[in-house]
C-alpha cells in the first residue's frame, strides 16, 4: 500500500512530505525533532519540524487515528479548546516493505505545556489552584457540548496562558466519544476518571519528590470535581429574570465572582417571557481586569474596581441590541465600550458634586455607586436603577462618610 497523507487543507500533505516516515517514531533522526515536554502516553509521540510548523506526531492503529482525528475537528467546529487535527499518514512501510503503524498528525500549540510538566516544577499551590479552575473549566465545556472524554488527565492536557488567562486544552481525544447530550451517569463517571487519574499522577510526582510538599494529591483530586461541580450549577440552570430584576444578572456573576471564576463574556437571549442568561467563564491572572479595563476604555484602576466596572460593562454590552443594524462595526466591544464610558460611565461620575468626592477617584466612585445599587436592589428585590442609586448614595451615605472621615475638631 503507497504512503497516504489524509488532509482536509491542501497545504498539510507538502508540509508532511519530507518528514522521515519509512521510520519508526522512536527511531526519528535529531535533526527532524523538536525537544519539548511531553506527557505520559500509551503511544509513542514526538514533535517535529514541518516547514515552519511545529507538530505534534503520534503513533496508534489507523481506525482509532482516523476516529480521533474526526473528533478532533468535531471539537474545532465547536468552538472547543482542542490541538488541532492536520492529518493522518497511512500506508507508511520501512526500508524492508514491512507495514508501520498509521500516525495523527496535530499542530502544536504555541507556548503550551502539559499540565503534567507544570506540575512538575516548583510551581507554587496558589498557582496550581488556578490550574485546576482552568481545567473544571474545560471539562464543563466538553461537557456541554455532549463530549465525553473518558481520558481526562495532567498527561492528556494542555495548559496556556494567554494575555493573563489560564487556558486548559484537550490533546487526546482517542477515548472519547461525542453525543447529543451527555446524562448525569456519564458526566459522573467522566469526572470520577479524571479524579482518579490526577491523584494518580500527583501521587507519581510526589513519589519523585517533583511535587511541592503542601499539595494533597488526593485532595487535589477530589478538589476538581468540587470545582467542576459548583461552576456546573452555575453554568446551567435555566434563568429568566422578569422586567425590572437586572440585579438578578449581577447576583449569578457575583455568585461565579465567588466560586472563584470569572465571566469573561455574557449572552442574554430574549424570550417572550424574560432573558435567560448563558456565561463563559474564564480564569485569570492577577492584573487581568486592570489591563483589559485599560485597553477596552482607558480607564486605569485597581484590580477589584477593574472587575467590578469590567462586569457591569459586560452587562451593558450584553443588553445592547440597537447599535446599528447592518454595520458589524457597531457591536465590536471597543465600540461598545467607548459608548459605555461616554453615555454610562462619565455622566454618572460626573452626578456626583466635586465636593462630595473627597479622595475618590472616578472609578472608585463609580464602584461605590454599583455597589449601593447591588445592596438597594437586593433589599428592595428588584432593579432600583442607577438614578436612583446615585440619589441615595448621595443623600444617605456621603454625607455620613465625610463625617467619618473629617478630622476632629480640638476643642478650646
Amino acid at each position: 500500500m503507497a504512503l497516504q497523507i489524509s488532509a482536509t487543507n491542501p497545504e498539510h500533505p507538502a508540509l508532511l512530505l519530507e518528514l522521515p516516515w519509512q521510520l519508526p517514531l522512536e527511531e526519528w533522526p535529531e535533526d527532524v525533532l523538536v525537544p519539548l515536554p511531553r506527557g505520559i502516553s500509551r503511544h509513542v509521540v514526538r514533535y517535529a519540524r514541518a516547514g515552519e510548523e511545529v507538530i505534534a506526531v503520534k503513533e496508534l492503529a489507523e481506525r482509532p487515528a482516523l476516529r480521533e482525528y474526526e473528533l478532533l475537528r468535531d471539537l474545532d467546529r465547536l468552538g472547543i479548546p482542542a490541538v488541532d487535527p492536520l492529518a493522518v499518514v497511512t500506508g507508511r512501510t520501512d526500508g524492508a516493505g514491512e507495514p508501520l503503524e498509521p500516525v495523527l498528525v496535530t499542530r502544536h500549540l504555541g507556548g503550551s505545556m502539559p499540565y503534567r510538566s507544570m506540575f512538575e516544577t516548583t510551581m507554587r499551590p496558589a498557582t496550581m489552584h488556578r490550574l485546576m479552575d482552568a481545567l473544571a473549566v474545560l471539562l464543563v465545556r466538553l461537557h456541554l457540548a455532549g463530549f465525553a472524554w473518558g481520558d481526562c488527565s495532567l498527561s492528556n492536557t494542555l495548559f496556556r496562558r494567554d494575555a493573563g488567562a489560564y487556558a486548559a486544552y484537550l490533546v487526546d481525544a482517542e477515548t472519547g466519544d461525542l453525543h447529543p447530550r451527555l446524562s448525569p451517569g456519564q458526566r459522573d463517571y467522566d469526572l470520577d476518571l479524571a479524579r482518579v487519574n490526577i491523584s494518580g499522577e500527583l501521587l507519581d510526582l510526589e513519589a519523585s519528590g517533583a511535587l511541592h510538599p503542601s499539595v494533597d494529591p488526593i485532595a487535589f483530586g477530589q478538589e476538581i470535581c468540587a470545582r467542576y461541580r459548583g461552576l456546573w450549577e452555575e453554568l446551567t440552570r435555566t434563568s429568566v429574570y422578569p422586567a425590572g430584576k437586572y440585579h438578578y444578572i449581577e447576583r449569578r456573576i457575583r455568585r461565579l465572582n465567588e466560586l472563584g471564576f470569572d465571566v469573561a463574556e455574557m449572552q442574554i437571549e430574549h424570550s417572550s417571557n424574560g432573558h435567560t442568561v448563558t456565561f463563559v467563564p474564564k480564569v485569570v491572572d492577577a492584573g487581568h481586569h486592570q489591563r483589559q479595563l485599560l485597553r477596552l476604555t482607558g480607564l486605569d484602576a485597581e484590580e477589584n474596581q477593574a472587575r467590578r466596572l469590567l462586569n457591569d460593562l459586560e452587562s451593558w454590552m450584553a443588553t445592547q441590541d440597537d447599535h446599528a443594524p447592518g454595520d458589524p462595526l457597531a457591536a465590536r466591544p471597543e465600540v461598545l465600550a467607548h459608548r459605555w464610558v461616554r453615555d454610562v460611565f462619565r455622566p454618572t461620575v460626573r452626578s456626583v458634586p466635586v465636593e462630595l468626592r473627597g479622595s475618590m477617584d472616578p472609578a472608585e466612585i463609580y464602584h461605590e455607586l454599583l455597589e449601593h445599587r447591588w445592596y438597594l436592589s437586593e433589599r428592595a428585590q428588584h432593579d432600583i436603577g442607577l438614578d436612583t442609586a446615585v440619589e441615595d448614595y448621595i443623600t444617605n451615605i456621603l454625607p455620613k462618610a465625610r463625617e467619618t472621615l473629617a478630622p476632629a475638631v480640638p476643642e478650646d
